[in-house]
């Protein structure tokens, strides 16, 4: 019996020895994590650019460049009275062709909503939008006439002011449609969602702030 209490008594002792070693070590970890915390907020702010982001780079603007690009290949260039779409530079192109054979080209979304203006059918010196029914004038874009006129473009049309649809100058080749378009818009366009994205971040300028 003596022996029995004697070793859980040890036993009992190197338990305790254990507990507060445990609880030592914890408190050192606490107290590191709680340091390393303190010195991130307290250390002096550096201003060297943050230069390895791949992002920063895509952030870069570019000058307007406008130039004729092929938008759609000559056999594919609509019969008169019709449409097609292309694309050229990176913008959605929506390629008309008036009843007497002229070609126009204006930018493929329909507002409010962005469907293709291209499924659209020409009418006069308009093409009209093939579900809401606004008719944009061929030469300008503008609205010519009521601002969505149909059944369901009444009830969305009221929630938007009336807007036409960009024009670009058109030129027939031998081989090709030509559209003169920005060829940097794309990038410009990616540069500005990049400089978005940098700026939610705190680096807009290649810096933390």
């Amino acid at each position: 019996n003596e022996k029995t209490s004697s070793f859980s008594h040890n036993e009992f002792l190197t338990e305790i020895a254990k507990t507060i070693q445990t609880h030592q070590k914890m408190k050192l970890a606490i107290f590191a994590t709680l340091v390393a915390g303190a010195a991130a907020f307290t250390s002096p702010v550096h201003k060297t650019a943050f230069k390895s982001s791949t992002s920063l780079d895509m952030a870069k603007k570019y000058k307007p460049a406008l130039k004729y690009v092929p938008c759609i290949d000559i056999a594919d260039l609509p019969s008169p009275g019709s449409a097609t779409s292309g694309v050229a530079g990176g913008l959605a192109i929506c390629i008309a062709v008036d009843q007497s054979g002229s070609v126009y080209a204006l930018g493929d979304k329909c507002p409010p909503v962005n469907q293709p203006l291209s499924f659209g059918k020409v009418v006069g010196n308009t093409i009209q939008d093939p579900v809401l029914g606004t008719a944009f004038n061929l030469k300008t874009g503008a609205v010519d006439g009521q601002w969505c006129p149909s059944g369901i473009g009444k009830l969305l049309g009221g929630l938007f002011e009336p807007v036409g649809v960009p024009t670009y100058p058109v030129k027939k080749t031998a081989k090709s449609v030509d559209v003169q378009v920005d060829v940097n818009y794309k990038l410009n366009y990616e540069a500005d969602y990049w400089s978005g994205v940098l700026d939610a971040q705190g680096k807009a300028d290649g810096k933390y702030y």
